[in-house]
């Protein structure tokens, strides 16, 4: 079904996992089928809760609610658009981003309000108040990314002092992990604004983005957390200190007093005073902390949306239909762009530039690896900083959907080789096989999988040795078709489609290659997604298109018969759920992949006439 693609991030980006995760799968779940504003209601009551992570979580549960259409009357009933904005300053990092992204979700009238109503000026006041308050400003940089993405209207809005407030923010010389964090966000709204930029500027711009996101990007995270999390203990051990101190001082103080006076029998107590009662409460090394991990997680999700070409719009796709007509249109199309149906990933030669310059690609790489295990410990044993594990593992997650996006665009040179790509693909197996309950992780499966099916349709395209055997392949497909996400289902079948294309062109396959081609069919004909199905198809054909084993394989699973019995049963799914279950670029796919049916039918007619006679 084409070369995979990556998803673009729309900012803010979360992805809930845990508690979050289940509730927002229950908020989900909550309304399928029928109009109940109970989930509605409770998630917006949870708004309120003292504790920072429930909010986070009811944030999260809203986004995945307003997706499902009968919810939809009871949040507009409850005022959620309302309810929800207060959040954006809420004191949580965490809630102010997952609310943000609830509220992109929530409400096209909103974008709508803020472009008529001038609340740009408004926000760029805020914005110009960084030196001063750096949270406001952190905020508002997060509103600003978010309602510049896919908004040309507000482009228009945009002034040369408007730039240039962005540009000030952006090139700060204050290095502290809350202007990191803040230089990013307007790193990203500056890049959503490149149509904008005049193109004899737009070099330098973007090399500015890009160095922006290299130094975030350069700086340990792990090391971070163990550094930060021994700079809280100290001061507060100080602080203890100083307490001990004052209060040893004052009751000696109180001694003195006491001897020197006669003293009532009934004396007033004083009450002891400390220094901790006198200072406000902070934590701010976890603060600058979460700022950190924040502004690593929104980096690498600028970097993939700097990768990304645009969607299909419905537009472009509303004349096709699920229907036989379509066929000789999807036939020439298919032609005329050999096979690839999609927009492939493309960068200009300016972000590719500046790609290499900053080591861009080698940084993402070392992004990959594992959480450090020192920090992780550390987190888990302290309550307050238990939630970065989360952050961390997300910056992992986004690090190797970057990883997919780079290797689906860069030439292998540009990649370090042949051998390079071996050894990631070594790194990535050792990433996934280390974890064995990978299968349960379920987005840093949908990650992984998908930066493993770029990397190994690069290395076939280019005749370079796999690395991933037959038991570890099987391993990986087995476990990920149980996966309740489709992502991943697609990305196993892919995979296992890839490598089976490569071992059908070898000698002494036979054996994997039927394994292979039973699995596969077993997927597409009884996969509830058209999408796998369709990918179990497309992988299919991939596999048992040529080859002498690959020949003698089909003909032993019985391919034939198994394709000739489901082929009608395929093009009535398509047309009995197509329209309402399926986007209209997997619509387009779908008619792809059942024009190829056809045509693969008739090329195994032709085999298995050959091979029995």
């Amino acid at each position: 079904m084409g070369k995979s693609r990556t998803k673009r991030f729309k900012r803010p980006q979360f992805s809930p996992t845990g508690d979050c995760q289940a509730e927002a799968a229950g908020a989900a779940n909550g309304t399928e089928g029928e109009e109940d504003d109970g989930p509605a209601a409770e998630l917006l009551e949870k708004l309120q809760h003292p504790s920072a992570e429930v909010r986070e979580c009811a944030c999260a549960g809203l986004a995945r609610l307003v997706q499902q259409r009968p919810a939809l009357p009871g949040l507009a009933r409850r005022d959620a658009v309302r309810r929800l904005g207060p959040l954006l300053l809420d004191p949580s990092l965490a809630v102010r981003e997952t609310a943000a992204g609830a509220l992109s979700e929530c409400s096209g009238r909103a974008v709508s309000i803020f472009n008529k109503e001038g609340c740009l000026e408004i926000v760029l006041k805020y914005l110009s108040r960084f030196p001063t308050n750096v949270d406001l400003a952190i905020s508002v940089a997060y509103c600003l990314q978010t309602v510049t993405e896919d908004n040309p209207e507000l482009l228009k809005s945009f002034s040369a002092p408007a730039l240039h407030v962005l540009e000030s923010a952006m090139l700060s010389p204050v290095s502290s992990m809350e202007y990191i964090l803040l230089k990013t966000l307007v790193a990203g709204t500056i890049w959503n604004l490149k149509d904008i930029i005049p193109s004899k500027s737009q070099a330098e711009i973007i090399n500015a983005i890009l160095k922006i996101l290299s130094d975030v990007l350069d700086v340990d995270a792990g090391e971070t957390v163990i550094r930060m999390h021994e700079a809280e203990k100290q001061r507060l051990e100080a602080a203890a200190e100083t307490e001990d101190v004052l209060e040893s001082t004052s009751r000696g103080s109180l001694m003195e007093d006491d001897e020197m006076e006669e003293i009532p029998h009934k004396r007033k107590v004083r009450r002891k005073t400390f220094i901790s009662d006198l200072l406000p409460p902070t934590d701010k090394e976890l603060r600058e902390t979460i700022a950190l991990l924040t502004a690593q997680q929104t980096a690498l999700e600028i970097v993939v949306n700097m990768c990304c070409s645009e969607d299909p719009s419905d537009d472009e796709w509303e004349e096709l239909s699920s229907s036989d007509e379509s066929d000789a249109f999807m036939e020439n199309s298919f032609s005329e762009c050999g096979g690839q149906l999609l927009s492939p990933l493309c960068l200009s030669h300016e972000v590719h530039t500046a790609f290499t310059n900053y080591l861009i690609p080698k940084k993402i790489f070392e992004k990959t690896a594992f959480p450090n295990s020192t920090a992780v410990d550390i987190c888990f044993r302290s309550p307050t900083w238990k939630s970065l594990v989360r952050k961390m593992n997300t910056i992992q997650c986004r690090a190797l959907v970057c990883l997919q996006s780079l290797v689906s665009l860069l030439d292998v040179d540009h990649l370090g080789g042949p051998a390079a790509l071996q050894t990631l693909a070594q790194h990535l197996s050792q990433l996934l096989f280390a974890q064995p309950d990978f299968a349960k992780h379920v987005d840093f499966l949908e990650a992984i999988s998908s930066a493993l099916r770029a990397l190994l349709q690069t290395m076939a395209s280019k005749n370079i040795s796999q690395c991933m055997t037959p038991n570890q392949l099987m391993t990986l497909c087995t476990a990920g078709i149980h996966s309740s996400n489709t992502g991943v289902r697609v990305n196993v079948v892919s995979i296992l489609g890839i490598t089976g294309s490569v071992l059908a062109k070898e000698d002494g396959t036979l054996e994997t290659l039927k394994t292979i081609g039973c699995f596969l069919l077993e997927v597409a004909t009884k996969d509830p997604s058209l999408v796998v199905a369709g990918e179990a198809l497309d992988a299919l054909f991939d596999v048992f298109a040529d080859g002498k084993e690959a020949e003698r394989a089909s003909v032993q699973i019985k391919l034939l018969s198994a394709l000739k019995e489901f082929q009608p049963v395929f093009k009535m799914k398509i047309r009995k759920e197509g329209r309402g279950k399926y986007s209209p670029d997997q619509l387009c796919v779908l008619d792809n992949v059942k024009m190829n049916l056809r045509r693969f039918v008739a090329y195994q007619e032709t085999v298995e006439k050959r091979l029995t006679t």
